[in-house]
């Protein structure tokens, strides 16, 4: 295992931010520059710079959403995951595309759940990551996260995906303090024709999906697509199967149009259904000793949305987009979980030159979501149903201090919502360019969390193990006096491409939380309690990656992050929450490596190849007679090998965790399910386009 003592970030930080930064940005320049003399003067070195040139090239919106900027041009660490890298990794979902990004904790539960967060803080339920499909947001009130395991789409139709890891409140608002995710589906312009694709393996049954595009007119296009997923379930730490095996078929369309050169419309939409299969612990009065009875359940899923979007041009340097849309989603498990949700958003967004050196962005938004949550003796709610409205504006300006060279974005985002009233969330970056493929970058910002619907009113009961085999019914109440989390954040990076065929990126962060979720003792008994706000701290840490083409036919993409999540509980009645402080600090990796390699072989075959290290994580024990469970690091390998037979034809072969017959990689916590081990997966998959 890594040892965190010898950590490169941590001696940065430690020794002054600024001053580390320069030094080791200094010397990688030299090493680099060193390194790449020869190269330059080979003839392959133009064929080299084009893959990294058109990469940085890509027009990012998720810091500035209307005025798109190239990524040497962001004040923020941003990362993007093409359509093309999604496709050659092999991932078969959003969790596996988002394991290509820097920094990015992704951790997979067992068949269907994940947990996925950026920065710490990682969970099924990571609540600090808000994830957008579209401009849609697909995280759920419910807690403030995602259900990752009925997010998707035809993966072929991801044109990529952008994502912030730190604050992007300043535009997105609450729930977006550790990152932002944007999945961005092609035009339909520009999926044109048939595409079929298939397969199936060892731990994918077999998948299949189909998209057609066509044309209305010249400048009206449209696509429909289908897809269908049928998983084994993973192994447990016995090694034999679990049971968590799940189907899910989803369909959509999009359409295009642009009726001229000052207008553009795009309305489309999806729906899916499945059936997830899971054990769950579920709380039993009736059976004693233990509380507990251990219950398999098969959870239905159904979602469907529908967005539109109008986008107005009124000269080079003004637009605004006017967006609007309908989420409908529904879990149900006969004994545990029982929800059905609506939400309808509008957003507007406007942008504009104001004179020569000011460019400014501002917009107003509503939301309103309600629900209707089931009860079971494990969870239920104070009230059946709630409404929430949350109410948006923000304005930022973008001051070109010296043009071309040094900038200075303003902002603040202001929301109203029902749970505790009006925030503001401001930030300041700093963004110079002191000559060419050079870039530095510095910010602070302030981001909140606002509570969630379970946060708010959940009664969670589970068994609590107050002696060695000895248990008692225990209580989790939500609460109205639940506060924000605050997090206040500094940030620090630097961008260069010292030769035509090498770039590398490089940033370093501390953030200071305050007001977090913690669990309080309750007048009720000593196995009660509410939830509150009495954990603060700080996490700090630092991401390198790189992109090299070694040779015009092979690419090189290494990185590293590492990160410290140093927490404390207040003192509330005597008592202090260990236990959420251990879980904060511990359910997420304090090193993660990955180098990705991708060749394109002769006879147009590509190969390509992920290894990743992870360390370890864990787990503390809630009582001091339960267990505290640590998750080993581990090193894994993804790989894919493709032949492009003809246009229209492609064949792969894909292996995920390759190293090792199975491997853990989280533990479940709130809602206790299986523990289980991922497996290795080998599978076949065929295309065909026309």
């Amino acid at each position: 295992m890594i040892q965190s003592r010898f950590d490169p970030c941590a001696t940065l930080l430690s020794k002054g931010l600024g001053k580390s930064i320069f030094t080791v940005i200094v010397v990688l320049m030299a090493v680099t520059s060193a390194f790449g003399q020869s190269a330059t003067n080979s003839p392959l070195s133009e064929l080299a710079d084009m893959d990294i040139t058109n990469l940085y090239n890509i027009k990012v919106t998720i810091v500035s959403p209307n005025a798109p900027e190239t990524i040497p041009q962001t004040p923020a660490a941003v990362s993007v995951v093409s359509g093309e890298d999604i496709q050659r990794s092999g991932a078969r979902n959003y969790p596996e595309a988002l394991r290509l990004v820097p920094g990015m904790d992704v951790a997979q539960v067992d068949s269907s759940q994940w947990a996925v967060s950026s920065r710490g803080f990682n969970d099924v339920f990571a609540n600090k990551l808000l994830a957008m499909q579209d401009g849609r947001s697909i995280y759920t009130p419910l807690f403030s996260g995602v259900f990752w395991d009925v997010q998707g789409t035809l993966l072929a139709d991801i044109d990529h995906i952008e994502v912030i890891r730190g604050p992007g409140a300043t535009i997105w608002g609450a729930n977006a303090m550790n990152g932002v995710i944007n999945i961005i589906t092609k035009n339909a312009a520009d999926t044109q024709g048939l595409l079929v694709d298939g397969g199936g393996g060892a731990e994918e049954r077999g998948f299949a999906g189909a998209r057609y595009g066509g044309s209305i007119d010249s400048n009206a296009f449209y696509r429909v697509y289908a897809t269908y997923e049928n998983h084994g379930p993973t192994t447990l730490p016995d090694g034999s199967g679990a049971s968590n095996s799940w189907q899910l078929a989803r369909a959509g369309f999009r359409t295009d149009w642009q009726p001229g050169d000052q207008n553009s419309f795009t309305f489309q939409g999806d729906g899916y259904a499945g059936w997830i299969n899971q054990v769950f612990d579920e709380f039993s009065p009736a059976d004693f000793p233990t509380y507990t009875t251990t219950n398999a359940e098969q959870m239905k899923v159904s979602g469907a949305n529908a967005l539109g979007r109008w986008t107005h041009t009124f000269s080079d340097t003004s637009n605004f987009k006017l967006q609007m849309y309908y989420d409908y989603t529904a879990r149900y498990a006969a004994n545990l979980f029982d929800e059905q949700r609506n939400t309808f958003d509008l957003d507007f967004k406007h942008e504009f030159a104001l004179g020569t050196r000011n460019n400014v962005d501002w917009g107003l938004g509503y939301r309103i979501t309600d629900d209707r949550e089931g009860d079971n003796p494990t969870i239920s709610f104070y009230t059946e149903s709630q409404t929430i409205n949350l109410y948006s504006a923000f304005a930022q300006d973008e001051l070109s201090i010296i043009p071309d060279r040094l900038s200075l974005t303003v902002g603040s985002k202001f929301e109203e919502n029902d749970y505790t009233g009006f925030d503001f969330q401001p930030g300041a970056r700093l963004l110079w360019t002191p000559v060419e493929h050079q870039t530095f970058w510095a910010s602070v910002s302030r981001a909140v969390r606002t509570p969630s619907r379970a946060e708010e009113s959940v009664i969670l009961n589970q068994a609590v193990e107050v002696g060695p085999g000895v248990f008692l019914p225990g209580t989790i109440l939500g609460t109205n006096t639940f506060k924000n989390e605050t997090m206040l954040a500094y940030e620090a990076g630097y961008r260069a491409q010292p030769i035509k065929n090498l770039s590398f990126d490089m940033d370093a962060y501390w953030n200071h939380y305050d007001d977090l979720r913690s669990q309080a003792p309750s007048t009720a008994g000593p196995t009660t309690f509410y939830l509150a706000n009495n954990v603060y701290g700080n996490a700090y840490g630092c991401e390198v990656s790189a992109t090299w083409r070694v040779l015009d036919w092979w690419r090189l993409q290494p990185s590293y992050s590492w990160l410290k999540t140093v927490l404390h509980a207040r003192l509330v009645d005597g008592v202090s929450d260990t236990y959420s402080v251990g879980l904060d600090e511990g359910a997420s990796p304090e090193n993660q490596m990955m180098i990705r390699s991708s060749m394109d072989l002769p006879h147009d075959i590509t190969f390509d190849t992920a290894l990743r290290f992870v360390d370890k994580l864990e787990f503390p024990q809630q009582t001091p007679f339960e267990s505290a469970v640590t998750v080993p690091d581990y090193f894994e390998l993804d790989a894919r090998l493709a032949w492009r037979i003809n246009k229209n034809w492609e064949v792969a072969i894909i292996g995920q965790n390759m190293l090792h017959d199975r491997h853990a990689e989280f533990e479940p916590t709130y809602v206790h399910t299986q523990a289980t081990e991922i497996p290795r997966s080998v599978f076949a998959q065929v295309t065909f386009e026309y």
